[in-house]
């Protein structure tokens, strides 16, 4: 492990000249600690900086290097696998005050943003004008930067990709403190090493991303979401592929087991989701949106759809055709990850990816896994693209047995993971909490060269220290 330097107040004093945005002691909140899951841990950082321009975090960072001093890029906090935890303390960059839309090429469907916009505010931005940015993560609140440092997808990545088929150019500062500018408006490039599509999904361990160039483009004239149930989630899942070759081509396909849908409805106060039909249960949905660009092509889409799903084993298809009925379709599915937190006391995750025609006989293989292990499992996800959310819950043991158990259930799984094709995360990233199962993964060569590719940009190894593939 690298030797770092403790924060001493002759640099914080140095910080405090070019930052105008400093907080120290009492004045950090708890929250700078953790993220999201807090199963992988708190660390509080010596000081947090709140910068406002490129030039504030190259400024900051250009002391941090020279003095060899860890810095924890922060968004708004929503990961999933400790990638904002400061785990050394050190100095956390909060770039959540970097939060302009800065302008619209309508001619060259890009948007430029600071990276600290949130998902949601860019989303309802680009809706005024007629637009779409298609990235859809589940977390409406996290900063579009995080999504970038992730390579975020989210539920409309069956139709549209995920985050990094939208990212045509970034302003990065190293961890030297240099500022540089990757990528281009332009949409084709043959033009070296693809540096820009190296930084995106690096978790903030290769430089801070300050400011973006996002692809947007005409926003469907006509939406409609489907609730489809089916008996079993086998039956729902074998659709699936079904659906796929279909030529539908469906913006969303995420599929749900009943347990964890009455959760969510507990959470939310309301229901929308059929739980029997004509006396029968209802043991797991399919959510499905489609787009067109008229009402007569999508009503004659949504027809074909349900012959389809029904002759495929759907007990029933309910049309959810308004905006406000869409909303009451999507609020359980977005509610999940709060529903499960909510009646949880120890709670992890994973967000591997397999293939889709691997997804039933995976999660049967899970399922048994979790009640080998003693956890209680409940799983969601991207039907339509093979990312699964796989939540280990438990109300009754002790943290560190959840622990022991937790892990030896990832062993298990990630392995058949990697045997049918699959990989450890399909959009949450690796953190800290995953590296372990990435080695397992990829072997200790691609591990390697990814820890030479971090030196190059990082010689001292100061950014993010302890995640993705530098292990403490």
């Amino acid at each position: 492990m690298e030797k770092y330097n403790q924060l001493n107040p002759e640099i914080i004093a140095q910080i405090q000249t070019v930052s105008d945005h400093v907080l120290v002691g009492d004045d950090i909140n708890v929250d700078y600690a953790r993220d999201e899951m807090p199963i992988y841990g708190t660390h509080m950082p010596d000081l947090v900086v709140q910068p406002t321009s490129t030039e504030e975090v190259a400024a900051v960072m250009k002391i941090c290097y020279e003095n060899t001093i860890p810095v924890t890029p922060r968004g708004a906090g929503t990961g999933l696998a400790g990638g904002a935890v400061p785990l050394l303390g050190g100095v956390l960059m909060d770039t959540s005050k970097m939060n302009r839309i800065l302008n619209y090429d309508m001619e060259n469907f890009v948007v430029e943003i600071e990276s600290g916009v949130l998902l949601n505010d860019l989303a309802n931005d680009c809706l005024s004008k007629g637009m779409m940015y298609p990235p859809d993560p589940g977390e409406k609140f996290a900063c579009v930067g995080g999504n970038v440092s992730t390579n975020a997808g989210g539920m409309r990545a069956v139709k549209y990709g995920a985050t990094r088929d939208y990212v045509r150019a970034m302003t990065v500062v190293l961890p030297t403190g240099e500022i540089t500018h990757l990528g281009a408006t332009v949409s084709k490039t043959s033009s070296g090493y693809s540096l820009l599509n190296l930084m995106i999904g690096s978790e903030g361990t290769l430089g801070i991303i300050t400011e973006l160039t996002l692809k947007i483009i005409p926003a469907p004239k006509v939406v409609a979401s489907l609730i489809i149930p089916f008996e079993d989630l086998n039956t729902a899942l074998s659709t699936v592929p079904k659906i796929k070759m279909s030529g539908l081509n469906p913006q969303a396909i995420e599929f749900m087991e009943r347990e964890i849908v009455l959760s969510s409805e507990r959470y939310i106060g309301r229901s929308v989701f059929p739980q029997e039909l004509e006396g029968q249960q209802i043991g797991a949905y399919l959510l499905v949106t489609l787009d067109a660009g008229s009402q007569d092509d999508l009503d004659t889409m949504l027809e074909q759809m349900a012959e389809l799903v029904l002759d495929a084993g759907a007990m029933d298809v309910l049309v959810a055709d308004t905006p406000a009925k869409i909303k009451d379709a999507w609020a359980a599915r977005s509610s999940f990850l709060e529903a499960i937190m909510h009646e949880t006391k120890l709670l992890d995750e994973c967000d591997v990816v397999v293939p889709v025609n691997k997804i039933a006989d995976y999660l049967d293989f899970v399922n048994k896994t979790g009640e080998d292990c003693g956890l209680i499992i409940k799983s969601f996800g991207h039907a339509g693209d093979g990312n699964l959310h796989i939540y280990q819950c438990s109300n009754d043991l002790e943290e560190e047995e959840f622990k022991s158990r937790v892990d030896k259930f990832f062993e298990i799984i990630y392995k058949e993971a990697t045997n049918c094709g699959g990989l450890v995360s399909g959009e949450h990233g690796i953190g800290s909490g995953k590296i372990k199962y990435l080695v397992d993964s990829v072997g200790e060569t691609n591990m390697a060269l990814m820890e030479g590719i971090k030196r190059v940009f990082d010689p001292k190894m100061i950014l993010n220290p302890g995640k993705v593939c530098y292990r403490l």
